[in-house]
């Protein structure tokens, strides 16, 4: 008999030890959440509202681009220039100061809809500091363009 009594203690034993697993592991499913869903980010106003989205058909041919009307962004080493297209003038701004400037246009400005110009200003024989400038001034203001929801030409 104590060969079939240590029998039934091992399978005791076993089937005790799977229990406990099994009901430490039901408790730790219990216990845990289940996955949130990622918050849909939500379109912030950013007083574009009402101007239309953009109709390209409405664009001047590439090789035209003198006679664009929409809002024209020049990249410099120095800031954002936007150029007032009544007398070609360059209004500097800085980076941070774009979206302020372009929700103060009136709507008859954007009648391509909500699509600007952008260029670049670059000095000749731009030093390596200067081209780091452009490049960070541009990386700025196709970032606000985007959160502002506002399409870009590349100026040719």
């Amino acid at each position: 008999m104590a060969g079939g009594e240590r029998v039934v203690r091992t399978v005791a034993r076993e089937f005790v030890q799977k229990l406990v697993t099994l009901i430490l592991l039901g408790a730790l499913v219990a216990c845990s959440k289940p996955p949130q869903p990622e918050p849909a980010e939500t379109a912030r106003p950013t007083g574009l509202v009402s101007i239309p989205a953009p109709d390209p058909s409405k664009y001047p041919r590439v090789k035209d681009m003198s006679h664009w009307q929409n809002p024209y962004l020049l990249v410099r080493e120095d800031g954002i220039g936007l150029v007032d297209l009544s007398n070609r003038e360059i209004h500097m701004l800085k980076p941070e100061e774009v979206p302020g400037k372009l929700v103060s246009l009136p709507s008859s400005a954007w009648p391509y809809g909500r699509v600007v110009l952008v260029g670049e200003s670059v000095p000749k024989a731009p030093n390596e500091q200067t081209k780091a400038d452009v490049r960070k001034n541009r990386a700025l203001l196709l970032g606000t363009l985007k959160e502002l929801d506002v399409q870009y030409r590349e100026a040719p």
